[in-house]
């Protein structure tokens, strides 16, 4: 049996699950505010009591590894290889995109979205990186992704061949996540539904990941920003009278 701690903390919600054998348990995440540096330890502890474990007791820590927010990525996985490092058990990758998917499938499957066909559907998670560029993949029903993990501007012509040769073969483009939103004005024939980044979605790709120890150099690793993180230069005179 196989105890994984999963962390999420790529987009706005700060999240943290436990799964036990691919499966999830427990889970204690909010959406208020970017405070997952606070929040991310006491949700681990609570969720460790109320199911009489002990950090000893974990086999493995998960963690959504990028694309994202570059803070809440470096928060999560910081988090993580201190708990892998002081434990001595893997540190587990788990795609964020990937894991998004894992939400939109369970949710679809529980009942609480509503995807016409999923078996003919293309799913495309989506997280916001500001304005109007989203980072997106889109995978068939099964979970396989069809294209590349990229930083997408998205117009009106996004995605254009993808969704004509699914709403050809009677299947519907869906769109999710936190970036999904302000592209169902520029999409024309999407279908958008509410999912939220959690980690109950890397409970299933992690336990894979376990099962063929496909597990990461806990020194070295690093999140997957996609994009390089910019600084804003303050337009103030630090110097000057107020």
């Amino acid at each position: 049996m196989a105890n994984i701690l999963c962390i999420e903390t790529s987009a706005g919600v700060c999240s943290v699950a436990l799964a036990v054998n691919g499966e999830t348990v427990a889970v204690r995440e909010s959406d208020q505010g970017r405070n997952h540096a606070g929040n991310i330890g006491v949700f681990a502890d609570e969720i460790l009591r109320a199911n009489d474990l002990n950090p000893e007791d974990l086999d493995a820590v998960a963690v959504s590894s990028g694309p994202g927010s570059y803070t809440g990525l470096r928060i999560g996985v910081s988090f993580a290889k201190g708990l892998c490092y002081g434990l001595q058990i893997p540190l587990i990758a788990v795609d964020s995109l990937e894991a998004l998917f894992e939400v939109a499938r369970e949710n679809n499957q529980a009942g609480i979205v509503s995807v016409g066909e999923w078996n003919k559907a293309l799913l495309t998670p989506m997280i916001d990186a500001r304005r109007m560029e989203v980072y997106t993949r889109v995978f068939d029903p099964e979970g396989k992704p069809l294209t590349e993990v990229e930083a997408k501007i998205v117009d009106s012509d996004s995605f254009a061949e993808l969704r004509q040769r699914v709403a050809a073969e009677g299947g519907e483009f869906v769109i999710f996540g936190d970036g999904a939103a302000k592209c169902r004005q520029v999409l024309e024939g999407v279908h958008y539904i509410e999912v939220a980044p959690s980690a109950c979605g890397l409970s299933r790709p992690a336990q894979r990941a376990y099962d063929r120890e496909q597990w990461e150099d806990i020194a070295y690793f690093e999140p997957f920003y996609l994009k390089d993180f910019v600084v804003t230069k303050s337009q103030k005179n630090p110097l000057a009278k107020r």
